[in-house]
């Protein structure tokens, strides 16, 4: 087939069915892929909002659709791991564990470095420097560090079976905020607390001409890893077998998530507000979870609902669900591609507005004051990053379907 013939009978499930990839399921790349291009949405407002902060849910004052902008884009990072976790358990049957380590740990290492080097200089297009942090570089240790770092520990917990991995998931997941009474807070600025800091709380380091900042504390985020393998039997069922069970599993999930919230006893160093002014602030204040690190009431809010929305995606049929799958089929390429993407986008919107384009050669926490455009630009912008990404996604996606290449598993 041509090209051309391709690029105008292309429809992403179809052509996808025969994917030599054969572990694949069809519900979990359409999940893969929503979290894909809800995560481009946050992304944006990050490097185009006028007055952009990281974490608008963190503000009594924000308004319920900057909140729910953010909010929605808290799925992405767990439903990401957690299906990390569980390609790993699908591809169990085609590796012995021996080669299964030996693949981690390489891809582990490798997702570590990628990021350093890669999507850091997506970040800053400052590899260089940036002045605002003393001419040093950024290195971002973020989620892609955070599934490395799953990936490296599951190359030897997987020795303990999958049962045995979902047990210590689990343990980790519901035991990690008993750190939070001792634990040391970081933030921005080295403050020269120990290395082993950054297992439950975001630090940073001046390392020679870097600054390394870790961006998710990774103790839970290996625990969600873990879960996601040991889990990995369930999308291995009959399909309504499966989703019946993931909807069982999602809802327990939802309604403890409610229970913990409200009682405000255990899982979440920030406890709600019941007493907050009006019931939007308390909705908001209810679901302002703790995602640096991810606590326990974090995870049960968004793997349970997750699951609701996978046990449903096979009733899902049109272009919108094989458009999803096809994104969720090349999660690297769109992940790298789109930050490059986005800074461009910001930089020349910057010259649009007036500013300098080497303003913009920083990280988005230094863009100049006053740069930015509203809540609706973003959104506007956001849709104009998934349409340009679209058409790649589909090449690399169609590629991959066809050909076995060890180097396409890496996007």
């Amino acid at each position: 087939m041509s090209s051309t013939a391709a690029s105008i009978t292309f429809t992403p499930t179809a052509e996808l069915c025969g994917d030599r990839r054969q572990y694949r399921l069809t519900s979990i790349d359409a999940l893969r892929g929503l979290v894909i291009v809800i995560m481009a949405l946050d992304h944006v407002r990050d490097f185009t909002m006028l007055a952009s902060v990281q974490d608008p849910t963190t503000g009594p004052a924000t308004e319920p659709l900057l909140f729910a902008t953010r909010w929605i884009t808290h799925f992405c990072a767990p439903v990401f791991v957690f299906l990390a976790g569980t390609s790993v358990g699908l591809m169990l049957s085609r590796k012995t564990p021996g080669a299964l380590a030996g693949f981690l740990i390489k891809r582990g290492l490798w997702l570590i470095l990628f990021e350093m080097a890669v999507i850091s200089t997506a970040f800053s297009f400052a590899p260089g420097g940036i002045a605002q942090l003393g001419g040093r570089t950024f290195v971002d240790i973020g989620v892609l560090s955070a599934i490395g770092s799953g990936l490296i520990v599951l190359a030897g917990a997987q020795f303990l079976g999958t049962r045995g991995c979902l047990v210590l998931g689990c343990t980790i997941i519901a035991g990690h905020n008993l750190l939070d009474v001792a634990w040391p807070v970081g933030g921005w600025s080295d403050q020269g607390k120990p290395l082993w800091v950054v297992l439950h709380t975001q630090e940073a380091y001046d390392v020679g001409p870097f600054r390394v900042v870790f961006f998710y504390p990774v103790l839970a985020w290996i625990g969600v890893v873990l879960l996601g393998f040991g889990s990995a039997g369930i999308f291995q069922k009959p399909a309504a077998q499966r989703n019946a069970l993931l909807l069982r599993l999602g809802i327990g999930l939802t309604c403890a998530f409610f229970l913990l919230r409200a009682l405000g006893i255990y899982g979440d160093p920030h406890p709600w507000n019941s007493a907050a002014d009006g019931s939007a602030q308390k909705v908001m204040s209810f679901l302002a979870t703790t995602k640096y690190p991810p606590s326990l009431q974090y995870l049960l809010m968004t793997l349970g609902p997750a699951a609701i929305l996978c046990a449903f995606a096979d009733r899902i049929t049109g272009r919108v669900k094989d458009s999803l799958v096809m994104f969720g089929r090349v999660p690297m390429a769109f992940y790298t591609v789109h930050f490059f993407l986005i800074h461009f986008i910001s930089v020349l919107l910057a010259v649009f507005q007036g500013f300098e384009a080497r303003q913009m050669f920083t990280h988005y926490r230094f863009f100049p004051t006053g740069f930015g455009v509203s809540l609706a630009g973003v959104y506007m912008i956001w849709a104009i990053v998934i349409a340009l990404m679209f058409p790649l996604c589909r090449r690399v996606a169609l590629l991959k379907a066809r050909r076995n290449d060890w180097w396409l598993s890496y996007v």
